[in-house]
């Protein structure tokens, strides 16, 4: 059992402010549960429904030997998850230390400047995961990766990549160009990627939903390319065109 201040303090990590004080974030749901139990993120606790419970005993051992599990009745349980029709289990895990790119390591790497939705985040580390993307940067000022939303997109690719958050993604970007990378800008306006002479050693860079990529991004961008448009839809939704863009540059040559 759980007590009430126990339950206020798991319950105040669905707000991105208490996220960033205590360093921990939720997982919910049977599968993103396994995701991270099985990665080497670092779990506090697994919470389960009493409903979750009376079905699941086995899966409740199977847990018991790698971490806590804690069983809460139905209605406090709800208390704590942040979906409308939760399954009856989740995870309280630890942050990661703050990483970083590898620098001399060759491949694309995916960033994301000022992206604001969290289904749009969580699906583009989805898509880096299927195409083998191992780094992925996110600028500090877009969507937390630990929003519940992010998370669930992610459907557990959130546990497969090494995701660097960056205070300064233009300092990062300069750091990266010194040691090869290309920064490669995606945009209304730029060259075709179909045609676009591609490397190994690519920075995707996909900007704010609504805004598009800023001066201070453009000023340092080595080429700029876009999906060339063959019918009369108005844009692509950003986690759309990235699947687009990096399934292009990952294929074999």
């Amino acid at each position: 059992m759980l007590t009430k201040r126990e339950l206020k303090y798991y319950s105040s990590l669905n707000k991105v402010k208490y996220r960033k004080i205590e360093q921990k974030f939720i997982v919910e749901g049977i599968k993103l549960a396994d995701e991270a139990v099985s990665s080497n993120f670092d779990c506090e606790v697994i919470i389960v429904s009493d409903s979750f419970a009376k079905i699941h005993s086995e899966k409740l051992d199977h847990y018991k030997h790698s971490t806590i599990v804690q069983i809460i009745p139905d209605n406090e349980f709800s208390a704590i998850a942040d979906t409308q029709t939760p399954q009856g289990i989740l995870a309280i895990m630890e942050m990661p230390l703050q990483r970083y790119v590898d620098e001399t390591r060759e491949g694309t790497i995916v960033a994301l400047e000022n992206i604001s939705d969290p289904g749009n985040v969580g699906t583009i580390i989805r898509t880096c995961d299927w195409f083998g993307i191992k780094d992925i940067i996110i600028s500090s000022n877009s969507v937390d990766i630990y929003n519940p939303k992010v998370i669930r997109s992610t459907m557990g690719s959130l546990f497969h990549i090494n995701i660097h958050v960056s205070e300064n993604i233009y300092a990062t970007f300069k750091a990266l160009q010194k040691n090869g990378k290309s920064v490669i800008c995606t945009d209304m306006n730029g060259e075709s990627i179909y045609g676009f002479s591609k490397n190994k050693s690519s920075i995707l860079v996909f900007s704010n939903e609504a805004k598009g990529p800023t001066e201070e991004l453009l000023e340092i961008t080595d080429a700029t390319i876009t999906i060339p448009k063959f019918g009369k839809a108005e844009s692509l939704n950003v986690a759309t065109a990235a699947g687009v863009i990096i399934s292009e540059f990952t294929k074999p040559v």
